[in-house]
């Protein structure tokens, strides 16, 4: 690896991350027209590292959120006792829960995936999910929550059992599933992005932990500048990125983001599968 690349795909990280655009897809594609195997047990620590730098972005993001649901930073609202935040962490625990099981018992067989025949597909049918997504949640949901403190126990679960999508198929999109399912159980697009950012980070902290695990001793003096570099500036971009999303959310609809991952899956299929 060199600086460049490093900066590369730190930066590809970084945008992809966290939209509904699947970064599986785009690492692939990336290390490709990069001359890298992504999978290559130093590219998939790499990887690895670069996400925690967007983990990192996203929990700065939403630090006083994460206060909050830890019962570190409560306020209490003017007429009641009670924290003015409804939302909880078990909310949260069962956004994630679905996901991480099926991880856990299914991890060879979701690792036997990733190639960029699935990723294909799975761009093209992520994209089509949420088109259908947004349809229904203008023309059929009934919107009962407008943000996050809104959200039921019941549309927190319906979000985990969607996320299993993206466990189970690499290149749908952990947002992508997360945000259309919360759009179909009638949460709100912003509420259903914001809970997708903030269930994120459990969610990939545990997965890139538990990855580390099998890739740490990658960690060496010829590498640990390049990772360094990846992690900054996936961290930098993801940052970045996810602030702009969020004020730019009533104008960037699900439906754009799919034509774009159309658009991704037919540069696949004449680049790399053909």
């Amino acid at each position: 690896m060199d600086t460049i690349a490093a900066i590369i795909l730190g930066i590809v990280e970084g945008i992809t991350e966290f939209i509904p655009v699947s970064s599986t897809g785009h690492m692939i594609l990336t290390s490709k027209v990069l001359g890298y195997n992504d999978q290559d047990e130093i590219m998939k620590t790499f990887e690895i590292v670069i996400q925690l730098g967007a983990i990192l972005a996203i929990a700065i993001v939403y630090w006083r959120r994460i206060l909050n649901l830890l019962g570190l930073n409560q306020k209490k609202s003017v007429n009641a006792a009670r924290p003015s935040s409804k939302l909880n962490l078990i909310h949260v625990i069962l956004g994630i829960s679905p996901a991480l099981i099926v991880a856990f018992f299914a991890r060879d067989f979701i690792k036997s995936l990733f190639n960029a025949n699935t990723v294909v597909w799975a761009l093209v049918a992520g994209g089509i999910f949420m088109i259908f997504a947004e349809w229904y949640n203008k023309t059929k949901a009934t919107i009962t929550a407008e943000d996050m403190d809104e959200m039921t126990y019941k549309q927190a679960l319906y979000i985990g059992l969607f996320q299993i999508i993206s466990v189970l198929w690499p290149g749908f999109s952990r947002s992508g599933s997360t945000i259309s399912g919360g759009m179909i159980s009638g949460v709100s697009y912003k509420a259903s992005a914001d809970f997708s950012f903030l269930i994120a980070i459990p969610i990939m902290c545990a997965a890139s932990g538990y990855e580390l695990l099998d890739t740490y001793k990658d960690f060496n003096s010829t590498n640990i500048g390049y990772f360094a570099i990846g992690f900054i500036i996936s961290f930098v971009v993801a940052y970045v990125v996810v602030l702009a999303f969020m004020k730019l959310i009533q104008k960037i609809r699900l439906t754009h983001f799919a034509i774009y991952r159309f658009v991704l899956a037919a540069v696949f299929w004449i680049f790399i599968l053909n």
